[in-house]
C-alpha cells in the first residue's frame, strides 16, 4: 500500500474493521488458487491411492493365488513323486517277475535242448537200428528165384497154397561181438536171463552182455506165376553121371528138330534139385516138348534114358509178409574188448559158456568178430526141430 493513500482502517468494538484493500483481495485469490491446487493434488493422490490400493489388492490376490498354486504344485509334486516311487516299485517287481519268467524259460530251453539232444541220439540209434533191420529185410526179402514145375501131384487145403523155402538169412555182426549157439534152448534162456557175464581170460577178466538175436523173416509170400514160352524143365536125370556129360547130351538131343527141339540158348542144372533148365532161342519150341512130356535121351551108345519134360514157371513175388524172429538157440555177446588174438579169445569164450557153473551148456557153434572188423553170419533152418 502507498504512503500517499489514506488509511481506511477502522476499529469497531475494539476490533480492526479496516476495509479490505485491492492487495488484500490479491492475497486471498492466491490462497484460493493454492488451495484448489492442493485439493486437486489431493484428489490426484486419492486416485493414485485408490489405484495403489487396487494394485495392492491385485498383488495380494496374485500372491495368494501363487501361494495356492504353489501349494497345489507342491502337492502334485508330492503325488507325482509318490506315484513315481510306486511305479518304480511296481516296475521293479514286474522286472523281477519277468526275470524269473526269463530264467524259467532259459531253464526250460536248457531242458528242451537236452531232451532234443536225447531225442536226436535216440533218433540216430533208431535210424541205425532201422538201417540194420532194412539191410536184414533186404537180405531176408531177397528170396532167390525158385524154379518150380508142376509134376502132376495135387493137394488139398493149406498144402495146395504153399511151398517150402529153406531160410537163408545173412546177419551183419558188429565189431567186438560174438554169436554162440547152444544145443539146448534152456541154456540160451538162462544165458539171456543173466544178461551180464564175467569171463576169465587167464590174467584178466572181461564183462560181456548177452542179447537175443533178432531179425526179420518172411512169414508169407504170394507169387504170380506164368509158363515160360522159351524154357523147359528136365527131370528124372541120373545122379551118378557127370554134370557136364549130362548137359552136353541133353543139349544135343533137344537142339535137334527131329526130336521136336530147336536152337538152345542156355542150359543150366539146378543144384538144389538136380533138374535141368533149357532155354531155347525161339518161343514155339518149349510147348511141343512139354506136350510130349517123356523123351528118350541117349547118354551112352546103345543106352537110352527116359527123362520127363515139364513146363518151366516164371514167377514174381506180389506180396511179402514179414515178422520179427528171435533165435531160440543163438545168443549175441557184445562189449568184447580186443585183449588178445581172435582164436584164443574165441576158444576162451566157448570154454566159459560150456560150463554149467556159468549157466552154460554144450556149444554147437561160435564165431567171434573183433573190433574194427565186419562179419556176415549166415542163419539157416534148424534141422534138429524136424527130428
Amino acid at each position: 500500500m502507498s504512503s500517499d493513500e489514506p488509511s481506511t482502517t477502522q476499529f469497531v468494538n475494539g476490533q480492526n474493521n479496516r476495509t479490505p484493500t485491492e492487495q488484500d483481495f490479491s492475497i486471498v485469490s492466491d490462497e484460493q488458487i493454492n488451495l484448489q491446487m492442493i485439493q486437486k493434488d489431493i484428489e490426484k493422490l486419492k486416485v493414485q491411492y485408490e489405484t495403489l490400493l487396487k494394485d495392492h489388492k491385485l498383488f495380494s490376490d496374485g500372491i495368494e493365488s501363487n501361494h495356492k498354486y504353489t501349494q497345489e504344485f507342491q502337492q502334485r509334486a508330492v503325488n507325482l513323486k509318490r506315484n513315481l516311487d510306486n511305479d518304480r516299485v511296481a516296475q521293479a517287481e514286474t522286472v523281477k517277475k519277468e526275470q524269473l519268467k526269463l530264467d524259467a524259460v532259459k531253464q526250460q530251453n536248457i531242458l528242451l535242448k537236452t531232451e532234443l539232444m536225447t531225442m536226436d541220439q535216440k533218433l540216430r540209434d533208431m535210424e541205425e537200428t532201422n538201417q540194420s533191420l532194412r539191410q536184414q529185410t533186404e537180405v531176408s526179402t531177397a528170396v532167390p528165384e525158385k524154379k518150380v514145375v508142376f509134376t502132376g501131384e495135387t493137394a488139398n487145403g493149406a498144402q495146395a497154397l504153399s511151398f517150402d523155402m529153406k531160410p537163408h538169412i545173412v546177419y551183419t555182426m558188429e565189431g567186438g561181438t560174438a554169436l554162440i549157439t547152444f544145443e539146448e534152448e534152456e541154456v540160451t534162456e538162462k544165458i539171456l536171463a543173466l544178461k551180464e557175464h564175467e569171463v576169465s581170460l587167464g590174467d584178466c577178466r572181461i564183462v560181456v552182455q548177452a542179447e537175443p538175436v533178432r531179425f526179420l523173416v518172411p512169414s508169407g509170400v504170394e507169387m504170380d506165376t506164368q509158363v515160360c514160352p522159351r524154357r523147359i524143365l528136365v527131370s528124372n536125370l541120373p545122379k551118378n553121371e557127370s554134370v557136364d556129360r549130362v548137359l552136353d547130351k541133353l543139349e544135343i538131343y533137344f537142339s535137334k528138330k527131329k526130336n521136336g527141339g530147336g536152337e538152345v540158348e542156355d542150359i543150366d542144372m539146378l543144384d538144389d534139385s538136380g533138374n535141368v533148365v533149357i532155354t531155347f532161342v525161339d518161343d514155339d519150341v518149349a510147348k511141343g516138348l512139354t506136350d510130349k512130356q517123356t523123351h528118350e535121351v541117349e547118354l551112352e551108345r546103345g543106352k537110352k534114358l527116359k527123362v520127363k519134360v515139364t513146363p518151366f514157371l516164371n514167377g514174381g513175388i506180389t506180396h511179402l509178409q514179414t515178422c520179427n524172429a528171435v533165435c531160440d538157440k543163438t545168443v549175441l555177446l557184445t562189449g568184447i574188448p580186443p585183449v588178445m588174438d581172435l582164436d584164443n579169445l574165441q576158444d576162451l569164450l566157448e570154454i566159459h559158456f560150456q560150463k554149467s557153473a556159468n549157466s552154460g551148456g554144450e556149444v554147437d557153434a561160435i564165431v567171434y568178430n573183433p573190433v574194427g572188423q565186419r562179419t556176415l553170419a549166415v542163419f539157416q533152418e534148424d534141422s534138429s526141430k524136424d527130428e
